[in-house]
Order: structure tokens, then sequence, then C-alpha cells
């Protein structure tokens, strides 16, 4: 028995969710609404539908009432689902001969059917691959697929030569740009923590990393913006022979901090070699280059990591399962920057997880722990001062109080101008009245 929908699906609160489980049987080939080429004056349009038949189908599907289904294809129709074609002003569902169409849901089907127009069928290969598997998914819809992608390459030719190019390049910018969406999706997708698990986690790496932050603790011999020593980056340079205490520790913080320095790598490599695994380092570096490098070279580079680290026979052969080698092989037929993602990935996890552990307890890095030095602090020069700490800026008196030590001024000085004699002499009388008797009457 086919499930109704609750009511409050033909209301405006009914959720984007629902309407696209609905828009899905809809448009379904065997059970959802015919649609047939319809001729509107002297053009033919492909796979069109009758306000009447989308009516129909709306009361028969969901067993609701004649005003029900109006109200609910009418939401369809301003939700862009569905578009009429005669009068597109008008959102409201029409019981009658007018017709409607679906919109085609995916957006970059038109952007490359209508580049394949644009280029004569010569498309990148995964545009190709791209293209034929849309072509299979749609193929019911596809010649209004293609007669769309037709009338806006039209419309792209009646503008002006620098509006058009300006458009191509955002166009293709934003598609570039949209293929990297399914990692935020899938980062999104991620279960859900406690927010005191995540808060306890911010905890701990902060106070894991408080000895090693310049601003918080401070930093051997001295903060070069201060005191205008240069020593801390002599300490710390990229491959400095003997690399300072710290820095050797907060290697073993993880594993992405011992990739991240470059001495931490180049001592690593010493232990790899000695476990015969030198080869699986020296191929996260190339790859590494292959996808920050020179990307004119990007053929070249990966042709050459192939022969070195994954041919059969290769000078330095690296063990990587076979269902990476496959993704890795079929994606060097047409090699791209990030072509060689899944086999880097594989190779850096069997180092994080098998090698890593062993080279903290090896004598390589406690030998190197054991000769890092410890900088002396130096001495801080009482003229210098730091640029980028906050001054103390002085505020301007209150007018309130410039009056009121205007008026102590002003009584002061009228006290410094009076004469102590004739004062003391206009006492004296007063008292002396006092003293007297009142004469008699």
């Amino acid at each position: 028995m086919i499930d109704t929908f609750p009511l409050f699906c033909l209301t405006c609160t009914c959720s984007n969710l629902q309407l696209e489980v609905l828009l899905v049987e809809m448009q379904d080939p065997s059970s959802g609404i015919k649609t047939h080429a319809q001729k509107v004056t002297v053009v033919d349009i492909p796979h069109a539908m009758t306000g009447s038949d989308m009516l129909q189908w709306l009361m028969q599907r969901l067993q609701i009432t004649d005003e029900e289904a109006l109200n609910l294809g009418s939401m369809i129709i301003r939700y862009g689902y569905i578009y009429p074609l005669q009068d597109s002003k008008n959102l409201n569902l029409r019981p009658d001969s007018s017709l409607y169409r679906f919109q085609v849901s995916r957006a970059v089907t038109i952007y490359l059917a209508k580049k394949n127009i644009k280029r004569k069928g010569v498309l990148e290969e995964y545009e190709k691959e791209n293209y034929n598997t849309l072509h299979k998914k749609i193929n019911h819809k596809w010649d209004f697929v293609v007669m769309q992608a037709q009338e806006q390459y039209r419309t792209g030719k009646e503008r002006k030569k620098e509006d058009r190019y300006a458009l191509d390049c955002q166009e293709k910018a934003y598609w570039l740009v949209h293929r990297t969406i399914m990692y935020y999706q899938q980062a999104i997708m991620k279960t859900t923590v406690k927010s005191s698990v995540s808060l306890g986690g911010i905890v701990k790496y902060c106070e894991q990393f408080r000895s090693n932050d310049c601003i918080i603790s401070g930093c051997l011999p001295s903060n070069p913006w201060i005191s205008d020593e240069v020593d801390f980056w002599d300490y710390n340079a990229k491959l400095v022979e003997i690399p300072t205490k710290s820095r050797v520790e907060r290697w073993a913080f993880n594993f992405s901090e011992l990739m991240r320095d470059p001495k931490g790598r180049q001592n690593f490599q010493l232990f790899l070699k000695k476990e015969f695994s030198g080869e699986n380092l020296g191929f996260w570096e190339a790859c590494e280059d292959l996808k920050y490098g020179d990307q004119s070279k990007v053929k070249e580079k990966a042709e050459e990591i192939y022969k070195t680290f994954l041919a059969p026979g290769a000078r330095r052969w690296i063990n990587i399962d076979g269902t990476t080698m496959g993704i890795t092989v079929r994606g060097l037929k047409h090699p791209h920057r990030y072509v060689l993602d899944a086999a880097q990935t594989h190779i850096y996890m069997l180092m994080k997880k098998d090698s890593f552990g062993r080279y903290l307890k090896s004598p390589i890095y406690k030998e190197i722990l054991s000769k890092a030095i410890v900088p002396q602090e130096a001495a801080v020069k009482k003229s210098s001062n730091n640029p980028f700490a906050r001054r103390h800026l002085r505020s301007s008196p209150s007018p309130v109080v410039l009056r009121q030590q205007e008026e102590e001024a002003k009584a002061k000085e009228a006290a410094a101008n009076v004469d102590i004699t004739q004062v003391m002499s206009k006492l004296d009388r007063r008292s002396q009245l006092k003293q007297e008797p009142p004469p008699a009457k």
C-alpha cells in the first residue's frame, strides 16, 4: 500500500527533503508523470507535461483532494523544482493544458554540454568521464540538456567579447572550486562529539604546546623582535647542524610535527635507511613536490615517480596494496598534481603507525636529543623597546577637575593677598561690641 504524506506537507511548512523525495517519484519514467514532446507555436518542447496531468498524479499518489493538490503543486513551482513554459511570472499550478517542465537538477551537466558544443567534442579526460557518466544517468532527458546548453551558448555569443571572456572565466573557476566541495561534505558528515570532549582536547593541545609558544612562554636565547638579536633564527634554521632541545622534543608530539620540520625529516630518513625503508619517505617527498612544485612539469614528474617507485622492478619500489595501485595506475593515464594522493596517503599512514613509534625509541632519536643544545638567555638591552607592545595612552583631564583646580588656585591667591592685621582688628572690634552692655532706655 502506498504511504500518504502527512497533512502538513500540503502547507508551506513542507520541508525541502520531502519535496525532493516526491520530485524523484514524479520524474520516474515508469510510475511518474508522463511527459511528451509538446509543440508551442513552431517549436517542439521535449519532456513537457500539462498542469492537469500533474494535478491528477498528485491526487492519486497522495490520496488528497484537488484543492490540496493545487496548493502542493503551486508550492513546488514556487520552490523552483518545476517551472512554467508559457507564463513564467505565474507561479501557481493551472489545472489545464498549460505546459510545465522539470528543472535539470545537475547544473554541471549543462556546463559540460555547453563546453562540449563550444569545443566541438574536445574535452579534458576527466571531463569526458563525467560527461559520459551523466549521459548514462539522465539519458531519458538528454535532449533537453543539449537544448538548454545550446540556448545558453547562443545567448553567450551575443554578449560583448570582454563580457563573454569574463563570464567564461568565472564559470570555469566556479566548477574548479566546486569539485573540492565533496571533501567539506565528508567533513560535515563526521560523527559529532560532546562540547566537553572537544574543549578537553583543546586544553590538552594548549598544555602540550605551551612550552613551545614564543609568545606565551618566551623563547631562547631571546625574542629577535624585542632584542634585535638574530641568534634565535640561527639556532632554528631549516637544516641547522645541531637543533635545539625544544625543537627535537616537539618531534615527539605527533607524526605531523616531525614531517613538517625539514631537519626532523632528515633525521627520520637516517632511521628509515637503517630499516631498509628509506624509499617510503622519498616517495612522500616526491609527491609533495608534484603537488606544490612547477605545474608545467606535472606530466614529467608523475612519469619519473612511477618509474622510480611504482613500476615493476623499480629502483626504489614501494609496497602498496593492489587497490591503491590500481587507482594510481588508472590516474597516471591522465596525470594531474593530485594523481598520487591515494598512494601518498597509504605510505604516510604506514610510516605513522609502523615506523614513527620505533623511531622515537631508536638510538638515532635519543642521540640527537642528547646532543641538542639549550641556548642561554641573552641579556636584553634596557634601551630596547618592544615595537608591538601596547602603549599606555594618557587621557586628557576632565573639565570638572579643571574647574575645581581653577577655583582652588583662585582661593589660594586671594588668601595670599589678604592683610592679616586688618582681619584681626575687625575681629577684635566685633568681640568688644558683643561684650559692651546695651544703653539704658
